[in-house]
């Protein structure tokens, strides 16, 4: 039998208040305020796919600057950015979008099973960009991804109505006058910038949990723009910084505790507005027949 190594750290509240530990707390509510905003956008888009497919895409980004000597936010924003022009650009529609999007996953998948193949030596490197490792975010990686956040927060302030517009009904914005097209290219770009951090929070294979789930949490609680953006950055927030004290309790990577707050609180949305639409059970039904049976008599 493989041993288990979970124990519990007795100064797991001095663990929080160190250094690594303070960075990731602010890295991560950073990415996770990013997230939750553009979530919202990702789902109205039907760009769940486009996400998924960029942080992939992202992924021989990653390699190939371990392969290089270079950082890995580098390749990963250079790869994550050309994806999302190439995937914006080639398809405006929903279903163009998942030709485009299959066809450029495609390549990008070849070239980093190419790239990590070749990589050996940053093995730590290419787990870190599938898995993620919010303990190893650095200094000048807050600032990177303070930046990335505020043009992303002041790009959507600036294009929200006609992009939310877009986002629900392109056919009726274009025939309006809207550019459908190039709003869909900067949406993309702008994805691009939060895929990059959040790939490093959470890794590839684990992304939804920040980017897709929090904003379907708050689309099940409301249709609400507003209020589901806000759900949504009040989910991945809580996400992060929960994940984080529970990795410092058990002293183990805190990716898995991050997704599984996120997707339990997506679980608890669904189970309770089930249970709210759902009709009476017909054993209430029945006794109400019984009691009147039994009056009349």
């Amino acid at each position: 039998m493989i041993p288990l190594e979970v124990a519990f750290q007795p100064d797991w509240f001095e663990v929080l208040q160190a250094p690594f530990m303070r960075n990731a707390i602010i890295g991560g509510t950073v990415v996770a305020v990013a997230a939750g905003v553009i979530g919202y956008f990702v789902i109205v888009r039907g760009s769940a796919f486009a996400a998924h497919a960029l942080a992939h895409i992202g992924f021989p980004g990653a390699t190939g600057a371990a392969l290089l000597g270079l950082p890995v936010t580098v390749g990963l924003l250079a790869f994550t950015i050309a994806g999302a022009f190439a995937i914006g650009a080639l398809g405006k529609r929903s279903a163009d979008r998942e030709v485009a999007t299959g066809t450029v996953l495609a390549f990008a998948t070849a070239l980093g099973v190419l790239f990590a193949s070749l990589a050996t030596s940053g093995t730590t490197s290419v787990t870190n960009v599938l898995f993620g490792n919010l303990l190893a975010i650095a200094p000048d990686q807050l600032v990177l991804f303070a930046i990335f956040t505020g043009v992303l927060l002041f790009a959507l302030g600036a294009i929200y109505r006609p992009l939310l517009f877009a986002s629900v009904d392109p056919d009726v914005a274009e025939a309006k006058g809207v550019p459908v097209k190039v709003l869909g290219i900067a949406f993309m770009l702008l994805l691009a910038l939060v895929i990059t951090m959040a790939v490093q929070v959470v890794g590839v294979l684990l992304l939804f949990a920040l980017v897709i789930t929090p904003a379907a949490t708050g689309l099940i609680i409301t249709a609400r723009p507003a209020a589901v953006i806000a759900i949504s950055i009040s989910i991945a927030v809580l996400s992060v910084w929960v994940g984080l004290a529970v990795s410092a309790l058990v002293n183990l990577p805190p990716s898995f505790f991050i997704v599984t707050v996120s997707t339990a609180l997506w679980a608890g949305a669904r189970i309770v507005a089930h249970n709210r639409s759902s009709p009476p059970p017909h054993r209430h039904v029945a006794t109400e027949h019984q009691f009147d049976t039994a009056t009349s008599n």
